[in-house]
């Protein structure tokens, strides 16, 4: 029985608890014979009595208490600066961490891996494409592009209609805007690229917005242009809510015709077309501590050094003295894709949170360390004196 301590009490932990504890009362089959999942403690900062959909003795404020009753943990925040801190006491403990927190992999996640099994989960957009690219690489075909389905994008949302779709969706308003300004697709595009060895084609990635996902030569076309695979997105409002990886393979001088391979080709056939049509987020999550506990390697994490990060860029004019209380998902900047080299000086957006603008920032503007006075945190030293001097150094 594999202990698992959680940190976090959000809509994704639910799903993984209720699913969870409906594995542990069914009838067993397949990997969860042989490794079943206990919760243990639960991690929150908020006040005990005010956490709802959790049972009262699982909770817990003490970090301590978390990693001394776990074999693996689960971290589900959200929040790269407190993650950083919990995730790394347990893996200095010597505790398997096991996250959905792409925020977290591109502000720390390249330090942690470091130190011991990191990796994000199952259910998300990366680790579904992590999964299809295991597939795909066990079936002979050489990626290309890495690609996330976006129905929606906004990049400036008014707070009405994000108050309105969160209440709608029962997401909180951070989320509901980080989804729809763009800036979770470019965190999540930001880890895939760092996993898999990839690129980003251009600044703020390419995207572009199709009438279905099989008008996507130019992505393809893009990646042999580059000399390697890209990590991207489109916008596609009729597309299910998945990724899909654009790959090539031999069969396609050997067989160009054969009707199973062919239908899965691109319209202008640049490439062949590998669709997961879905994540499922929370559910997902309980098949991935599965794995883990069986002994199985970390999905995917940032690697050793984070050659995409995510900066933060103004939606609108700021004056000086304005305040981030929420960098991410919030109104004053969104996330955009760069290469970290090429912007040495961009502050991750994931550091910005209570950050303080030293001097105006026009809108559009990249928001640099110059530019900010950031709150003193872990993850803010780990990336200016550990991450950044390794991207400099590559």
């Amino acid at each position: 029985m594999a202990r698992i301590g959680i940190v976090g009490t959000g809509f994704i932990v639910k799903q993984a608890l209720q699913v969870i504890d409906d594995l542990r009362g069914s009838k067993p089959t397949g990997c969860a014979v042989a490794n079943p999942l206990e919760v243990t403690r639960v991690l929150t900062r908020r006040p005990l009595d005010s956490v709802e959909g959790i049972r009262s003795e699982l909770l817990t404020q003490s970090v301590d208490a978390l990693i001394e009753s776990s074999d693996i943990v689960f971290e589900s925040t959200g929040d790269p600066l407190h993650a950083t801190v919990v995730v790394e006491r347990a893996l200095r403990a010597g505790r398997k961490v096991v996250t959905m927190n792409a925020e977290l992999h591109v502000t720390t996640g390249s330090y942690l891996a470091g130190l011991g099994y990191l990796s994000e989960a199952d259910g998300d957009q990366p680790g579904a494409l992590a999964l299809l690219r295991n597939e795909a690489l066990g079936m002979g075909f050489e990626p290309l592009a890495y690609v996330n389905i976006k129905g929606f994008l906004n990049h400036n949302p008014d707070p009405a209609e994000m108050k309105y779709w969160s209440e709608r969706q029962g997401l909180s308003l951070v989320e509901t805007t980080s989804f729809t300004d763009g800036t979770k697709l470019h965190v999540e595009q930001a880890l895939c690229a760092n996993a898999f060895d990839a690129a980003i084609a251009e600044e703020g990635l390419i995207g572009g917005a199709v009438g279905c996902i099989e008008e996507t030569d130019y992505l393809a076309q893009r990646a042999r242009k580059l000399g390697r695979p890209i990590s991207d997105y489109v916008q596609c409002s009729t597309a299910p809510p998945g990724v899909f990886l654009l790959a090539e393979h031999p069969v396609s001088t050997t067989l160009p015709h054969y009707g199973p391979y062919e239908k899965l080709r691109t319209k202008g056939g640049a490439a062949y077309l590998l669709l997961r049509p879905y994540h499922l987020c929370g559910l997902e999550v309980a098949k991935s501590l599965q794995r883990t506990a069986a002994g199985a390697p970390p999905l995917l994490n940032n690697g050793e050094v984070p050659r995409v990060s995510v900066a933060a860029i103004a939606k609108k004019p700021l004056p000086r003295g304005a305040q981030f209380t929420h960098a991410i998902g919030g109104f004053e900047v969104r996330g955009s894709a760069v290469r970290t080299v090429e912007r040495p000086d961009h502050v991750p957006i994931g550091l910005l949170q209570g950050a303080r603008l030293k001097r105006p920032v026009d809108a559009g503007q990249i928001v640099d360390f110059d530019d900010v006075e950031l709150p003193e945190s872990r993850a803010a030293s780990l990336w200016t004196d550990e991450l950044l001097p390794r991207v400099i150094a590559s």
